[in-house]
């Protein structure tokens, strides 16, 4: 691996650190857990710890649908966190630049994707007739 693969790579993941170490993003993202499934966790302590069955119930029954592959706990949570930094930091561009600038790469990226599909189908319509 050459000097600069390694410098690239080191500065890459020094920047992914930064960004998901960033206070601003962890305390909304610690939000958007509790709102999402963190009280479940609580209320199941609490439950258990106070003999309250209808709280383990309730919580019970919450954890064990987090746990299915179908639940899309992770991704209304991310979108939460994302949806309080805008609502509590608006001025902050350190991150909410970071998340516009790979919004915007992915979007030239998927446009970038259908104009390559719509090429090959015009190939496979021109070449079949």
């Amino acid at each position: 691996m050459s000097n600069d693969l390694k410098t690239g790579i080191k500065i890459k993941i020094k920047k992914v650190i930064q960004f998901l170490l960033n206070p601003k993003l962890l305390l909304c993202f610690g939000v958007a857990w509790m709102i999402t499934n963190g009280w479940s966790y609580i209320m199941l302590g609490v439950g258990t710890f106070m003999r309250i069955p209808w709280m383990i119930a309730v919580s019970g029954a919450y954890l064990a649908f987090l746990w299915l592959p179908i639940s899309p706990e992770k991704i209304l949570t991310v979108i939460i966190a994302i949806g309080l930094l805008q609502f509590f930091f608006p001025k902050d561009e350190k991150t909410l630049g970071v998340l516009k600038d790979l919004l915007a790469r992915l979007k030239g990226a998927l446009k970038n994707r259908k104009e390559k599909n719509a090429r090959k189908r015009a190939n496979r319509k021109a070449r079949d007739k």
